[in-house]
């Protein structure tokens, strides 16, 4: 509450103004210094951890999990999340689960053993069942392998015209357009995207397998 004092006009008196002054440094400094809110910390990291891959509908990448479990700032917790995410497997691995932890695309996420593929393909229904052909895996590898890349170039190294090939991969979302080349006409520029690493369980480009050089 403001004090107003019998002097000029009924202003507040320089006390009443500091100390209301003080009161709000009070609060901004005690909202400043309070820690970050960390959920369910009365858990082990690993089984925050292993909530957090479990519910996502997609990989988490580390610096997420960190922001998510409120625990980005502490030292270490790169280190600290790799260690509980193997502890995790281990665990897993001693139980003889029919699944664990793995990096794909960046992120980490629950994939099953390649054991049960056969009954998890079952699952995934027509649309995801449906096998690439011939034709889209020899251009899938081209762009893999050589991105980024003009279609012109895969159709000089198949021999064929793959506008259709490309379309079908930019529908599957395996492919997309990586921008444009610095050169006549600007002709679009393909990539390979995320859903293609997952789909093919790579955690990046660089754990593609080693291939001699593609050349026209």
């Amino acid at each position: 509450m403001i004090m107003v004092g019998p002097g000029k006009s009924g202003e507040p008196t320089q006390s009443a103004a500091r100390g209301e002054h003080a009161g709000h440094e009070g609060v901004s400094q005690e909202s400043a210094g309070a820690p970050p809110e960390v959920p369910c910390s009365d858990q082990p990291l690993a089984r925050r951890i292993e909530a957090l891959v479990f519910a996502a509908d997609r990989p988490l990448p580390d610096g997420r999990i960190a922001d998510l479990l409120g625990i980005a700032g502490q030292a270490k917790v790169g280190a600290a999340i790799r260690e509980a995410i193997d502890s995790l497997n281990a665990g897993y691995a001693t139980a003889a689960s029919a699944f664990r932890i793995e990096q794909v695309a960046g992120g980490r996420q629950v994939l099953t053993q390649p054991t049960f593929a056969p009954v998890v393909a079952r699952l995934r229904g027509e649309r995801q069942q449906a096998r690439l052909t011939q034709p889209a895996i020899e251009t899938l590898a081209i762009i893999a392998y050589r991105q980024p890349i003009q279609r012109s170039e895969i159709e000089a190294i198949r021999g064929v015209a793959c506008g259709e090939v490309l379309r079908g991969l930019l529908e599957r979302r395996l492919v997309r357009i990586a921008g444009r080349a610095e050169e006549l006409g600007r002709p679009m520029l393909y990539g390979t995207t995320n859903e293609f690493l997952k789909v093919f369980g790579l955690g990046s480009l660089a754990d593609l397998p080693q291939s001699r050089e593609l050349k026209v």
